[in-house]
């Protein structure tokens, strides 16, 4: 006889939440896009996507939690983009691979103007609202982690010597965000600095 089949220690959420966690996530950044974070609220974003404040908060705890939601969403989804371009520029020469992976990390699509907005915003709420701040800190903390984590594994050339692939990520990262906050307006400004910030950052990681 065959033994039972066993549970799994973490059940999965049942399928219909993730459903409603996905149209919550969907709603909430279209609202955020156009509207701000802090002009949309709750049921907004519960109106939008259809359900109640129940279905909202049986899925997140806060407006906060859903925002950062979003942006694990956006950080992950980056982080894939890297590793490929990463394994199409295996043949490349070493200060080349360099310059197209940093401007990879630092580029923005125009059609991404809308998150480096909403970012920006996140940013100042957060500096102004107890305890936010800390969890804005964690979030860093992880995406820092999972750049640190590609940089060890597929990019060792972008950690310079004498530092670590955590600090080479948080480098890297701090650049992309001040690099956004200057750019957001789009032009020939954005361009001369991205291609500023590009030759420098390549040329002292690669």
């Amino acid at each position: 006889m065959n033994p039972p089949p066993v549970e799994p220690a973490s059940p999965r959420p049942p399928r219909r939440r993730i459903h409603t966690r996905a149209r919550l996530l969907a709603a909430a950044g279209e609202l955020f896009l156009t509207v701000g974070f802090a002009r949309t609220s709750i049921e907004d974003v519960c109106a939008a996507a259809g359900y109640t404040r129940g279905a909202f908060y049986s899925n997140f705890g806060s407006k906060e939690d859903l925002l950062l939601a979003l942006f694990d969403e956006q950080a992950a989804g980056r982080i894939a983009e890297l590793e490929e371009l990463a394994a199409a520029c295996e043949a490349l020469a070493p200060q080349e691979r360099a310059r197209r992976l940093v401007e990879a990390l630092l580029r923005v699509d125009p059609a991404e103007t809308g998150w480096i907005l909403l970012f920006l915003e996140f940013r100042l709420v957060a500096a102004r609202t107890d305890g936010l701040a800390a969890r804005a800190a964690a979030h860093d903390r992880a995406v820092s982690r999972a750049l640190a984590d590609v940089l060890e594994r597929a990019l060792p050339e972008l950690v310079p010597p004498g530092a670590t692939a955590r600090q080479a990520a948080a480098v890297i990262l701090a650049a992309r965000e001040g690099l956004l906050a200057r750019t957001a307006a789009g032009g020939a400004v954005a361009e001369d600095l991205l291609d500023s910030t590009t030759a420098v950052l390549s040329g002292l990681l690669g």
